[in-house]
């Protein structure tokens, strides 16, 4: 079985084919120009250099979120437009388990974090048993000063995974029980996103089709934040 994995839920675009157990090929993109400029050559490429046919996929691989709502939304739409086309299936993945994902075969407790903005990020915490992802708190939004305090007092050993780790590691270089991984593990990676998809597919899990699969939100856009305040700005001044 083929699986195109597609993930566009933080700054980087990546995608990947895995066949059963095989990476085929893996393309990643961490820069800050654009998701719809990256997403189709990126895959278009990938495909043509490694001689294989949008017609030989035989499921999609897809983060729902949270993350970026405009990445999610292009990530999201390629994957219903080739599941349409070719009536496959999609898995969806969120991106903190995807994080969770690359730290395969990691004895210790692993914690990944997005930027949700502000001084906020979107978070999932996770272990490996059996060579199985184990979901110990599913994905939320939490201060980070709240967040470090808590792995700090579990007296237990993380790993801490994620773009975000950049934007806080001064705060979190000097707690002793907390360790950041190499850079290569901190890039949400397709290969890994394919990895979740398979297993889920195989157990049922999140197996969707092209018309019921939808990005994952679990809290409003800035634009509707502002448009919620701009109203009540409004009605406050009726």
């Amino acid at each position: 079985m083929k699986v195109l994995g597609i993930d566009t839920s933080s700054l980087a675009t990546s995608v990947a084919v895995i066949e059963d157990n095989k990476l085929i090929c893996e393309y990643t993109i961490n820069t800050k120009k654009t998701h719809s400029q990256k997403l189709m050559p990126m895959i278009e490429n990938m495909l043509n250099i490694s001689d294989l046919n949008i017609n030989e996929i035989d499921l999609i691989a897809v983060c729902e979120g949270p993350g970026s709502f405009t990445g999610l939304r292009i990530a999201m739409a390629t994957a219903k437009a080739i599941a349409h086309v070719n009536n496959l299936p999609i898995v969806g993945v969120n991106s903190v388990e995807l994080l969770s994902g690359n730290m395969n075969l990691c004895d210790k407790k692993v914690c990944s974090i997005l930027d949700a903005q502000r001084t906020q990020v979107y978070m999932g915490q996770y272990k490996f048993e059996n060579n199985k992802l184990v979901e110990l708190k599913g994905v939320d939004v939490v201060e980070i000063d709240e967040l470090i305090e808590e792995l700090k007092n579990t007296n237990e050993e993380w790993i801490i995974v994620g773009e975000a780790v950049y934007k806080y590691e001064d705060k979190l270089k000097d707690i002793s029980n907390i360790h950041i991984p190499a850079p290569s593990h901190n890039v949400s990676r397709a290969s890994s996103l394919c990895s979740i998809a398979i297993d889920k597919y195989n157990n049922n899990i999140d197996v969707y089709d092209c018309y019921s699969i939808n990005p994952l939100y679990i809290r409003k856009s800035q634009a509707e934040v502002q448009y919620d305040e701009k109203m009540k700005r409004l009605n406050d001044g009726k």
